[in-house]
């Protein structure tokens, strides 16, 4: 039955048109942002998602600055410690040299003396952004630094937690316990100097146990900041995945809903010819 009350076909072709511009408007969108999922309305659930993650990866980005001053903290400690076991080294050939009755004994004295005050030297200096890993109190109150290295979370969504985990390095503390000043012999003949080997062999290995701690450290830093960096790379192509456009789809359905809305412009074009029609009836 026709009736010039309702086109019921001009209904049909106009809720489609209606429905094709709709899309072609969402894909037109999704090319020149880039974003197929850019607002909530788009996929809340994805949209959340992503969003935690953009946090998070936030968070990693502003960790991997922080375990790079962590890690520059800890380079300076560690290239002043390995100075100070060379040092110690040099010490022990002059005091070693010094067992002979032949040594001008003096001499020897004044040249430790020297590398002694080289030693607290490089104590004093190996500070870096005013921490200092050598000394006891490395900011004049703390005995240890930490770096936070990570973002543990456990869980998703609102009822998820997040724990910050850190990386703790504990000052060597040559300050005191390379007391060389104080607690090494002067040395004023072999008797003196054999004393002195003695205690010379005991500083020198703690400060190669200072040192070792500290490269092991160093080492750990590094590789955090690595695994970091990667987690980061990770954690964007994720997001990528879930949110942005992929182009080569967005492109073809661009051309197939062109060619829809061509078709449902003719639709409703030949749909609204109808009634007209009806008049070569009462002709």
């Amino acid at each position: 039955m026709s009736s010039i009350l309702t086109n019921n076909g001009a209904m049909v072709a106009l809720r489609t048109l209606g429905s094709v511009n709709d899309d072609l408007e969402m894909t037109q969108t999704a090319i020149s942002t880039g974003k197929e999922i850019g607002t909530a309305s788009d996929n809340s659930a994805v949209w959340a998602i992503s969003k935690t993650m953009e946090s998070d990866v936030a968070g990693f980005e502003a960790i991997e600055d922080g375990l790079a001053v962590g890690e520059a903290t800890v380079a300076v400690a560690s290239a002043g410690a390995e100075q100070i076991v060379e040092k110690l080294t040099e010490i022990k050939e002059l005091i070693v040299s010094a067992q002979s009755e032949t040594t001008d004994h003096a001499t020897v004295q004044e040249d430790i003396a020297s590398k002694v005050a080289q030693v607290e030297a490089i104590i004093g200096a190996a500070q870096f952004n005013g921490a200092n890993l050598l000394k006891e109190e490395i900011d004049g109150s703390n005995t240890q630094l930490g770096v936070l290295a990570s973002l543990d979370r456990e869980g998703a969504g609102s009822g998820g937690t997040i724990t910050a985990v850190e990386i703790t390095v504990a000052s060597v503390a040559f300050d005191t316990s390379l007391d060389l000043a104080t607690d090494l012999t002067t040395i004023t003949d072999t008797t003196t100097a054999g004393t002195a080997l003695t205690e010379i062999e005991g500083f020198l290995q703690t400060a190669i146990a200072g040192a070792a701690a500290l490269g092991a450290s160093s080492a750990r830093l590094s590789d955090q900041a690595d695994f970091v960096g990667n987690l980061v790379d990770s954690m964007t192509l994720g997001i990528s995945a879930m949110t942005d456009t992929d182009m080569e789809e967005a492109s073809a359905r661009l051309t197939a809903l062109q060619t829809q809305q061509e078709l449902a412009i003719q639709s409703l074009t030949i749909a609204n010819e109808g009634p007209s029609t009806l008049m070569q009836l009462f002709r």
